[in-house]
């Protein structure tokens, strides 16, 4: 059995976030109450095929040890690239590959990969035939309803479908739509008949405003036919979101804490590659920049202090005080400087 023949019904994932749902988040996310199933951030098959950013792509692609079960998302144009980023993960610890025809991402959609793959549906079937011939790993597909117009769904999800993936996520909007409008949760009685009448085996989830696991549930009493839900934005009202636990202050507090400290220890563990392989990018000794937790920008492929500052609104939020506190944060440079705030409170 693969993993999606063994998740509970209905199963909760959290969604792949660009700049969030990285190997520090999921580890947050597993001490709050994890879902039951990991995404990655997505990543380029051209860039993991590529000498130069091979390394990058890597990773994106690590794994702690509370991320298990979890799937790799990739994305892409070329059906070449897609074959040999697959082949490699069936030996890095996955339960799964996903291809994203979805991200709206404007610079994704310029290279060709993403929701651009709508406009090119032979080419999307294309990089999923190679992804399945090139690994024994089952293969998923997360997309949207359609490029410009909602009604496209009727024969892009079709054309998917007949690929028999083993479990389709669908953002109900449209690239164009991103999120400015509510998702259209008055399709899912079509989509499921799509589904039912193409590719029944095929584990159908839904994406778009589900706020957590309560929502969840409400949704799957009234369509008991969907197998799971995919919850993005809604880790950001409530970092609990897969549980029916309301958190207090000081839980929300301690789990930045946490944040911070995985944060600074992957940095750390940046520097100790860095000096271990004789790099001249910084004059200090590097037991004084393992103190200071603050790395400049410009030194390549170093892990930046700033992308911090955006999860701040997830950990101090609906509790009194927490917008005053929450613009001191923003104005630290250093995970030093953010503990010492936390630590006042």
């Amino acid at each position: 059995m693969n993993i999606w023949q063994k998740l509970p019904k209905p199963f909760l994932i959290l969604a792949p976030m660009e700049g969030v749902t990285d190997i520090i988040f999921r580890q947050v996310i597993a001490r709050a109450g994890r879902p039951d199933l990991f995404y990655t951030e997505f990543t380029n098959v051209s860039s993991y095929a590529s000498e130069k950013g091979r390394a990058n792509a890597l990773e994106r692609f690590q794994i702690a040890p509370t991320d298990s079960p979890i799937i790799a998302q990739i994305w892409g144009k070329n059906p070449e690239h897609f074959s040999e980023v697959s082949s490699a993960l069936s030996s890095l610890g996955f339960s799964g590959i996903d291809l994203n025809f979805g991200c709206p991402d404007k610079h994704v959609n310029q290279a060709g990969g993403g929701a651009a793959m709508i406009k090119t549906p032979e080419l999307a079937a294309e990089c999923f035939r190679n992804t399945v011939k090139s690994t024994t790993l089952p293969v998923s597909i997360k997309t949207r309803l359609g490029w410009s117009k909602v009604e496209e769904y009727q024969t892009w999800l079709p054309t998917l479908l007949q690929e028999h993936p083993t479990a389709l996520t669908v953002h109900l909007r449209t690239k164009k739509e991103m999120s400015k409008v509510p998702a259209h949760h008055e399709l899912i009685p079509d989509i499921i008949k799509l589904r039912d009448k193409i590719s029944s085996e095929t584990k159908l989830i839904i994406n778009g405003d589900i706020r957590d696991r309560a929502h969840a549930m409400e949704l799957y009493a009234k369509y008991p036919e969907i197998d799971g839900f995919m919850i993005g934005r809604g880790v950001f009202a409530n970092p609990y979101c897969f549980t029916d636990h309301t958190p207090s202050r000081e839980e929300l507090l301690e789990l930045l804490k946490m944040h911070l400290d995985l944060y600074e220890e992957h940095m750390n563990g940046y520097l100790r590659n860095i000096c271990d392989n004789g790099s001249k990018l910084a004059s200090e000794p590097c037991d004084d920049r393992r103190e200071r937790s603050g790395f400049e920008n410009s030194h390549s492929g170093a892990p930046s202090y700033e992308p911090l500052k955006h999860f701040f609104k997830i950990y101090i939020n609906n509790f009194p005080g927490a917008k005053e506190i929450r613009a001191e944060l923003m104005e630290t440079h250093s995970v030093a400087e953010a503990r010492n705030i936390i630590d006042k409170l």
